[in-house]
């Protein structure tokens, strides 16, 4: 439905933009065009990360989607830095006045992206995609981007042409805002590629849930790593260090059996005994 949205929205704002002569309404196209780029990309990326693992990719392929994240953020960033070098060359150059229905467009806009970003949202917490939920936001931005598209128009259609400015000043915070939003969706797909440790609270979640498994002491250590839409956990269980090897075995198939049950976004437990020491008083 995003891209299906973002392609009509960037052809009519492209069109609006031409025939109406405003830079704010071509720039926000080339957003909303780089929109459905990024979508394309992350479902993409998304059908390559659901496949299984295999002799190449033990581990499964779910890093595709943090790959393709940060780079389609690297190339939105680039595209956003043109289009605002061309608005900083055109800021003092006199143009005819866009017409009216350009504003109808700019506030038709915001509506739109703005029931998106809450729609996208929604779906990103209940599936926990970080690219969906980066995709949401970048929807709320670009609301607020047509929100300064609107005003820009409004500036000049009612103050007149010495305010002719205001629209490549309104493109630039356009520039701006995507800017801003590819840098957050860069930090936060390559964040998951360098494994950084999962949200505390989830961690925690884990942690308590494995304490509950029979024979289990103590839970010396807890690594869990997001990879797409899945996690991969590590953790050091302590058991009585006199059981036998068959006995410490069973226990930490229970715990990977009872964690991959109870959280289903866990792709795989790596499990290690370590012995719990007795207190001799």
């Amino acid at each position: 439905m995003g891209l299906v949205v973002n392609l009509l929205l960037g052809v009519v704002k492209l069109v609006g933009g031409i025939i109406g002569n405003s830079f704010a309404l071509l720039a926000d196209a080339v957003n909303s065009i780089g929109d459905v780029v990024t979508t394309v990309v992350v479902l993409f990326a998304l059908r390559v990360a659901q496949r299984p693992a295999d002799a190449e990719h033990p581990y499964g392929h779910t890093r595709a989607e943090g790959i393709a994240a940060s780079n389609v953020a690297l190339l939105v960033i680039i595209s956003a830095l043109l289009v605002g070098w061309e608005a900083i060359q055109r800021i003092t150059v006199q143009h005819d006045i866009p017409p009216i229905w350009t504003l109808w467009i700019a506030g038709a806009n915001i509506f739109i992206k703005e029931g998106l970003f809450q729609y996208k949202l929604r779906v990103g917490k209940r599936t926990g995609s970080s690219a969906i939920i980066a995709n949401a936001w970048d929807h709320r931005s670009d609301a607020l981007c047509a929100l300064a598209v609107l005003i820009g128009l409004g500036t000049i259609r009612f103050g007149g042409s010495q305010f002719i400015w205001a629209d490549e000043v309104a493109s630039l915070v356009v520039v701006a805002a995507i800017v801003w939003t590819a840098i957050q969706l860069f930090r936060s797909s390559a964040s998951e590629l360098m494994d950084v440790q999962a949200d505390p609270e989830f961690v925690g979640r884990i942690r308590v849930a494995a304490l509950r498994v029979a024979g289990i002491e103590e839970v010396e250590t807890l690594w869990v790593r997001k990879s797409g839409l899945e996690f991969f956990a590590d953790i050091h269980i302590e058991v009585d260090q006199y059981l036998t090897v068959a006995e410490g075995h069973r226990i930490g198939h229970d715990v990977k059996d009872r964690l991959l049950a109870e959280f289903p976004n866990l792709r795989d437990v790596l499990v290690h005994l370590e012995p719990f020491p007795h207190i001799q008083t």
